[in-house]
This record gives structure tokens, C-alpha cells and sequence, in this order.
């Protein structure tokens, strides 16, 4: 996709020097589009751990370019183990985390350490590209969800939750990459932005994307999602996920069940994005069996954003003596879901939707 006109990926490997990773800053955006050169495995760590980089299947491609970095510096078995199972501990929700390394260290484990880098960097690109392609098969499969209802061409009002885009990806998107289509084909799309609360990256992100590729939207908070569908103002609900269980729960970020809610109680398709790298096949039950990362409360004692006077500002919310608590997901029990958009195509949240999709799993 593309910033001012210039196409970029979330991720990629430095032109000049060939080894060092390069990053979208996710933390400076929109106020500045700063790229970040990774060069050893603690830095991609650091990235994901504190969100520099985030969304589930971009998690996976930087975890694995950052396993690629630390067998440059030592690619014993022992040091990989070591390596992967730290990068393993930055996020623990988001399964395509542990599904990158999982399926690095399986390509890794039987090579002689001599072979080990290259290969590491031929298997994360490999990722990384995989993950490009199923993203626009995501979209081609989940636009007709968005031009079906463009009746005579009437306008499509479609609500999202948390940031599902290129951003969180390689490219295209998981909820966006639809949106993204349907935008690119003349349909008249508009979308309502929940700006996600605490870390507002719907707000700060989703906005961001969306206005840059000219797709209409309006910022909205969190809590007028229930309202607008009440009034017939939204068509479908879409939005991603960084976990699916085999019976087809969804966890993705705080909010997302109470829009499931909302949606049952009127009538609104709520739709579920993902790329098959996010189903946990090892999962039944959501709510009881997916860990759920509490966050830092300053993410919901603070805000930061741009000031009056143009500088970028972090202010304090909440009285000082005020803890606050921050679960950064919660799980939609399959029920509420209408259905799953994977790159194989369509299917009911279910064990059976998914083993249709993809047999021989679960």
C-alpha cells in the first residue's frame, strides 16, 4: 500500500546491506513516518514488545526476520532455542507469533549451523510474502460481502474495530484489504473507525490508512458503535483477530465483543477477517483457554497526541492516585460470529466451517 504516494511494506530487508530489517515506527504514526533498522535480535524484541510493530500476522514476519538477525550472531542450536524462545515471550496472544517461530524453527533445526542464516532469511521472506498473498485473498473474497449491499449504488457503511490493515500485516490487510477493493473497484464505501481505546489505533492507524488511500471514513469512540447500528447507519461490521480457536472463537482487541453484541442485538453481519496463520487448531474454547495480555496501565491513565501548539503531547487522564486495569483483548464467543473471511474463502465460524476450509486440521 502507500504513504504519500510511495508503495510500502510493514516489513522489509535493508536494500543497501541486505541483512538489516527495516520497520514502519507504528508508535510515531500519523504525526511522522519514521523507518527503523533493525539489527540484532533484541532489537526486533523490542519492536514488538513495545509496538513499534504490531497486528498479529506482522508480529510473525518481524519475529521471524528477528530470528534471522540473532543466527548472525550465533547460529548454534542452543543459541537459536534461546533466541526463538525470547522472541516467543514478547506478545502472548497473538498465535501467528508463535506459529512464525514455530515453523522457522522447523525449517532450522536440521541444518549445519553454516547453512542456518541464509536459510533463515530465504524462510522469513518466504513468510513474509505468503502472508502479502493471503491478505489479498482475503480481499477478494470478503468485497462481495461489501458490493452485494451497494444497491444501486448506494453507499456501504462499513464498521471496524482496532487496526486491521496493511499496517498490521506485510500488505493489504486482514478487515481492510475488502474495504480496500471494494474502494479501488468505484464501490462507495465508508467506514466508521472505532478509535480503540486505550492505545486509539483505530484512531491514530486505521484513520491514518484509510486517508491515505482516499477511502472515506469518520472517527468515531468507541462506545457510538451500539448507536449507529441501532439507526440503521452500518451494514456490516469486519474486523480481524489475532487468535481463531478450531471451533471458531475470536479474540482480538478489547472491544470487539461488546460490537458483536451490538450487532447481534440488531441485525449487523459481524464478520471476521484472517489469514490461516491466525487459527490456533490447539484451541477450543476461547474464553477459557486463549491468554489474555494485560498491558501497561499507563496506556489507559495517559494519551498522546498532537498539542494546540503542534508538539506531540503526552497528558494524564485519570486522577494520579487512580490504578487502572488494561486486558488488551477480549474473546467473541463463535456464536456472535456471521462468519470467517480466510484466503481459501468464506466459511461459518465453526469446526465445521473451518474443517471444510481446510481439511485434515484440527
Amino acid at each position: 500500500m502507500k504513504i504519500d504516494g510511495t508503495p510500502y511494506r510493514s516489513v522489509w530487508v535493508d536494500e543497501q546491506d541486505g541483512w538489516s530489517v527495516r520497520i514502519l515506527d507504528q508508535t510515531k504514526l500519523p504525526w511522522q513516518v519514521e523507518i527503523l533498522r533493525l539489527a540484532d535480535v533484541a532489537a526486533a524484541a523490542h519492536a514488538i514488545r513495545s509496538m513499534q510493530v504490531r497486528g498479529a500476522p506482522l508480529i510473525g514476519a518481524v519475529a521471524a526476520y528477528g530470528l534471522c538477525l540473532a543466527l548472525r550472531e550465533d547460529a548454534s542450536t542452543a543459541a537459536l532455542e534461546r533466541d526463538a524462545a525470547m522472541l516467543a515471550a514478547t506478545r502472548p496472544t497473538a498465535i501467528n507469533l508463535k506459529w512464525a517461530l514455530d515453523r522457522m524453527l522447523a525449517c532450522l533445526r536440521p541444518q549445519a549451523a553454516s547453512a542456518r542464516v541464509a536459510r533463515a532469511y530465504a524462510e522469513a521472506a518466504a513468510i513474509a510474502d505468503e502472508d502479502e498473498a493471503m491478505c489479498a485473498a482475503i480481499g477478494r473474497h470478503g468485497v462481495d460481502l461489501i458490493a452485494e449491499r451497494a444497491v444501486s449504488g448506494r453507499r456501504v457503511n462499513v464498521l471496524t474495530h482496532c487496526n486491521a490493515g496493511w499496517l498490521a500485516t506485510v500488505d493489504w490487510g486482514t478487515a481492510l484489504a475488502p474495504i480496500y477493493l471494494a474502494h479501488d473497484r468505484g464501490i462507495d464505501v465508508h467506514v466508521w473507525v472505532d478509535e480503540t481505546r486505550p492505545r486509539n489505533q483505530g484512531a491514530l492507524l486505521t484513520a491514518f490508512e484509510l486517508g491515505s488511500h482516499g477511502v472515506r471514513h469518520t472517527v468515531i469512540a468507541d462506545n457510538a458503535g451500539g448507536h449507529l447500528m441501532q439507526h440503521g447507519m452500518v451494514d456490516l461490521v469486519i474486523v480481524g483477530t489475532d487468535r481463531v480457536t478450531r471451533n471458531g472463537d475470536v479474540a482480538n482487541k478489547i472491544g470487539t465483543y461488546l460490537k458483536a453484541l451490538a450487532a447481534r442485538d440488531n441485525d449487523v453481519p459481524f464478520w471476521v477477517a484472517l489469514p490461516s496463520s491466525t487459527i490456533d487448531w490447539s484451541v477450543a474454547d476461547g474464553v477459557a483457554e486463549i491468554p489474555i495480555e494485560e498491558r501497561a496501565a499507563s496506556e489507559v491513565t495517559t494519551l498522546t497526541g498532537r498539542g494546540l501548539d503542534g508538539a506531540i503531547t503526552t497528558i494524564r487522564v485519570t486522577p494520579a492516585d487512580s490504578p487502572a486495569a488494561n486486558p488488551a483483548f477480549d474473546v467473541t464467543p463463535a456464536r456472535l460470529v456471521s462468519g470467517l473471511i480466510t484466503e481459501r474463502g468464506r466459511c461459518a465460524a465453526s469446526a465445521e466451517g473451518l474443517q471444510g476450509l481446510f481439511p485434515g486440521r484440527g
